[in-house]
Order: structure tokens, then sequence, then C-alpha cells
């Protein structure tokens, strides 16, 4: 019995991981924030501690969940010419010359 239940308890904290990881980032930010307050609530944390807190779960692993961590293509300027190119244009001179 105490074996099912610890099997349980870790089944129950991976399935929680599994959630929080692969939410949306913005759905994991107003989570993390709500959570924050909570515990500060309840005064098991000050005001800076949880604010640490909300920082810290906001954050995601690493690459694969787009969260605006700046590792994807640099977005071009609003003017910039969709035409240009980045390799250098060959330009052809007279074959007399």
């Amino acid at each position: 019995m105490t074996q099912q239940l610890i099997v349980g308890l870790i089944v129950a904290a991976a399935a929680l991981y599994a959630v929080w990881r692969w939410m949306p980032a913005g759905w994991r930010r107003g989570a993390a924030r709500k959570l924050a307050a909570g515990t500060q609530r309840t005064g098991l944390i000050d005001q800076t501690r949880a604010d640490q807190l909300a920082a810290s779960l906001a954050k995601t692993s690493g690459c694969g969940s787009c969260d605006s961590c700046g590792s994807c293509a640099p977005k071009k300027p609003a003017g910039a010419d969709p035409a240009d190119s980045h390799s250098p244009t060959l330009t052809s001179t007279p074959a007399g010359r």
C-alpha cells in the first residue's frame, strides 16, 4: 500500500511538471504570479521572495518552448526590403575591358 502511494505521488509530480513545462508562456507567467502571491498571502514568504519565486517559475528551461528567448532568426526592421539577400550580388563587366 505504501509503495503504491509513493508511486502515485511520483507520477502526480511528474504530470504536474510536464503540464507546467509545456504550458503556453503567458499562462505560465500568470500562474507563477498567482502561486507566488498565494504563498505570500499565507505568510510562507515575504514580498521580495514572492517576486523571486514568480520570476523563477515563469522562466523556461531552454530551447523548445518559444518564449522569446531570442534564439530564433532575428526580426527584420519594419522598413527592410524583403527582396534583399544576405549574399553579395555579382556584377558583370564587359568581356573586353
